[in-house]
């Protein structure tokens, strides 16, 4: 069974295939524990078997259970909730947009830049030790799971994690901005959106070709970025209370799974 997850403000939030567990620490110090069964999406069979589709299925269920964290916890839990992120989201979109739209300059020198722009929410996000300590006790949980070690004794980067998606989503971004512009279509919205999925639909393929290639030179050179953003700036080590809540949302997540907890 693969796990997957993310760190919340005050909390993890962990994802089977079927299921979804969250534990968020709570202002008087108790640990709150909600879960739920995830939705399928209509046709998610078929849809599954069609390439560039089934990446943007699987992410998009992942994404559909974020409401229903909010809605069990009743707190600002997740991190686009914080001001600082919103605020950071809406300026690099403008400053993505700006560029794109320029006229000065490489072509390939701005979409370097455009996608570049796109990344400063998720760091500007993660800059927070407390959210990168709750990364790195997702991580480490995840880790104790699928290798049977303590937590403590894990290592806080993980091969699966989002920020692995940073290399195949900034290449195929990249070439389907270029793209646009050869076609002279790089001002028109249905065009730009279309074009938008393709490239995290690619994106998503090749990072599914990475998790099952780990030793692959290419994905080893692909995920080289992520860990190194990791181990710099998006996962802190996890203090041993914090530990304790990814332990209790690993621990509900398996109950749901119908497994013994994790040892």
């Amino acid at each position: 069974m693969r796990l997957g997850g993310m760190a919340l403000r005050d909390g993890v939030l962990l994802q089977s295939e079927r299921h979804w567990a969250a534990a968020v620490r709570e202002a008087d110090g108790s640990v709150r524990v909600v879960s739920g069964g995830k939705r399928s999406l209509p046709g998610r069979g078929l849809l599954q078997r069609v390439p560039l589709v089934r990446g943007l299925v699987r992410l998009g269920e992942a994404l559909a259970v974020l409401p229903e964290v909010r809605r069990a916890t009743g707190v600002p839990v997740l991190p686009h909730e914080d001001p600082r992120l919103l605020a950071a989201t809406a300026a690099s979109a403008a400053a993505a947009t700006t560029l794109r739209l320029g006229r000065r300059g490489s072509p390939l020198l701005r979409e370097l830049a455009a996608v570049g722009a796109s990344f400063v929410p998720v760091l500007v996000a993660l800059r927070d030790s407390r959210l990168a300590r709750y990364h790195g006790a997702e991580h480490k949980s995840i880790a104790a799971f699928e290798s049977g070690a303590p937590a403590t004794a894990a290592a806080r980067e993980h091969e699966r994690c989002g920020s692995n998606l940073l290399a195949p989503l900034a290449l195929t971004s990249l070439a389907s901005a270029l793209l646009l512009r050869a076609a002279g279509r790089e001002r028109q919205p249905l065009a730009t959106l279309v074009a938008g999925l393709v490239s995290l639909g690619g994106a998503m393929e090749v990072f599914t070709w990475m998790a099952r290639h780990p030793d692959h030179p290419l994905a080893r050179l692909l995920r080289l970025p992520g860990v190194e953003l990791q181990r710099l700036v998006t996962t802190g080590e996890p203090t041993p209370e914090q530990l304790d809540v990814a332990q209790a949302a690993l621990e509900e997540l398996l109950r749901l799974e119908g497994l013994a907890p994790a040892s």
